[in-house]
């Protein structure tokens, strides 16, 4: 079942929405409904939280930090109650992803919210800072350049009307460039030359192809761009267009104010004033890398574009599935045996998953595209592809997938074959290993039967769960006919054995 599914048989309404943004710099959350397939927003949220300046020299957060993060999630926590699961999506993003402690902190944020957390990559955050942004611009053709400026990393994007073609997450962001070259407040030029040349560098590894690519119309989005647009709108130097012309002009009165302090006469907000100069220092150097003469403000981004995402996957328009489907093509997969193995899977899982707590959408969701994947390895070679299947899926860009959910959708398919030993949960979260190992389990199984790839429907089998205990019930005769079978099943009931879980076969 879908988690659109779910919502209409259990009555839930999942027109209310909700999304967080947990970002370096700010923690954003927007409430809405969905009206007539349209978004709504009832309610905008936000807290300047700079986790992002939080991480010691070890990139761990540090208790600061994280009691920031906490007390603005606590007030988020109460305009949440009541939403249904399936329409909240939470995510971390840059700060969260190199800290590493970062689970630390989402264990406690689970707690206040009562809802999962999430992190997720770079190139999937900038897939939806575009969902987002396209979302709140007119539906015109032509490719658009669409630019974010976040604490810790900066989004590059080039894409088509919904579509984007071109996905980049650069290491730079306003709060990191900040510490690192206007820690004191102080603007000199000689300090804004430096940032701007940083900022240069991290993009000659995409400014050839995007320029190659070329776009009509470059739109920016996040706090530092708007502040930007705002005072340039405030100096008369635009109507609030960013252009080359009116970034030099501004260049030049932000190293003459010589102070963060001074920005207050532009305008500035003073819980941005210190990381001003550092995103103009990367939308500057964007601007001269990339060649761009003339760039629009939009309000949408990653938090509406987490928003529009849900919306995809409640009237079956997931991207997950696109995802899946492309893989199965890029790597070859054997798709027929694929859909097999899934359908005996589900057929385990619909009889197991009240027992072994396995009810969620998201279980079923990773039972099914390990189902599809499993083989994927095979790609790259016979031998030991399980584990060639597992670091394709781990250390791949996959659009719509969560750093948690490509690590455990990575480890049903290391662990589907072969010895079934605890270096197959290395790394899982202890109170999440259960839960994968159980899933494993199921997608052992249905390999097992569906390992003479002869495509015929799996038996009417009967599956009774316990905790470490699985018994299979087989139509009469149906193994005395598949004595490979059987043979498979005794031996996986070997490797089974080796970590402590009986599986019992037995026949009608």
């Amino acid at each position: 079942m879908t988690a659109s599914s779910i919502a209409e048989k259990e009555g839930l309404s999942p027109d209310l929405l909700a999304s967080i943004d947990m970002g370096s710099n700010s923690f954003h959350m927007v409430v809405a409904r969905l009206v007539h397939g349209e978004i709504r927003t009832v309610e905008k949220m936000g807290e300047k939280v700079q986790l992002g300046d939080g991480l010691d020299e070890h990139n761990n957060l540090t208790e600061e930090a994280q009691q920031r993060g906490l007390d603005c999630l606590r007030r988020f926590a109460q305009r949440l109650q009541g939403t249904p699961p399936e329409g909240v999506q939470i995510v971390g993003t840059n700060a969260l992803r190199v800290a590493r402690n970062a689970q630390e902190f989402i264990d406690k944020a689970e707690d206040v919210l009562g809802y999962p957390v999430e992190v997720i990559a770079g190139r999937e955050e900038a897939r939806l800072i575009y969902l987002g942004v396209s979302h709140t611009l007119s539906d015109d053709e032509g490719r658009r350049l669409v630019i974010d400026i976040g604490g810790g990393s900066t989004e590059f994007i080039i894409g088509e009307r919904f579509e984007p073609q071109e996905l980049n997450s650069m290491h730079m962001g306003c709060v990191s460039f900040r510490n690192l070259y206007f820690p004191d407040g102080k603007i000199t030029r000689k300090l804004m030359d430096r940032a701007v040349l940083h900022a240069e560098q991290e993009l000659q590894s995409i400014w050839r192809r995007y320029r190659k690519v070329g776009w009509q119309s470059a739109v920016g989005s996040s706090g530092s761009i708007k502040a930007i647009s705002n005072i340039l709108a405030s100096l008369k130097l635009t109507d609030g267009t960013i252009t080359r012309a009116a970034m030099d002009e501004l260049r030049i009165r932000l190293v003459d104010m010589g102070n963060v302090e001074k920005l207050s006469e532009l305008g500035v907000r003073e819980d941005r004033q210190s990381i001003f100069p550092a995103g103009f220092a990367i939308l500057y150097a964007a601007f001269r890398a990339l060649d761009i003469q003339e760039m629009a403000f939009a309000d949408g981004a990653l938090r509406e574009g987490l928003l529009y995402d849900i919306v995809g996957r409640i009237q079956h328009e997931d991207v997950r599935e696109r995802t899946i489907a492309a893989l199965q093509e890029r790597y070859h997969v054997d798709q027929a045996h694929g859909a097999a193995v899934e359908q005996t899977a589900l057929a385990a899982w619909e009889q197991t998953a009240n027992q072994w707590g396995l009810f969620t959408p998201a279980d079923e969701d990773l039972l099914r595209w390990a189902c599809r994947l499993h083989e994927i390895g095979l790609t790259i070679s016979h031998s030991q592809y399980h584990k060639h299947g597992a670091y394709l899926l781990h250390y791949s860009d996959l659009p719509g997938f969560t750093q948690q959910f490509q690590r455990d959708l990575a480890t049903l398919v290391r662990g589907h074959r072969r010895k079934f030993s605890p270096s197959v949960f290395e790394g899982t979260d202890p109170e999440e290993k259960a839960r994968l190992r159980y899933l494993c389990v199921l997608l052992r199984l249905a390999v097992v039967i569906q390992h003479s790839r002869n495509l015929e429907p799996a038996p009417e089998f009967i599956l009774k769960a316990e905790e470490n205990k699985l018994t299979i019930t087989f139509p009469e005769g149906w193994l005395d006919e598949r004595p490979l079978t059987l043979a498979d099943l005794k031996n996986e009931q070997d490797y089974l054995a080796r970590q402590d879980f009986t599986l019992d076969i037995n026949a009608e």
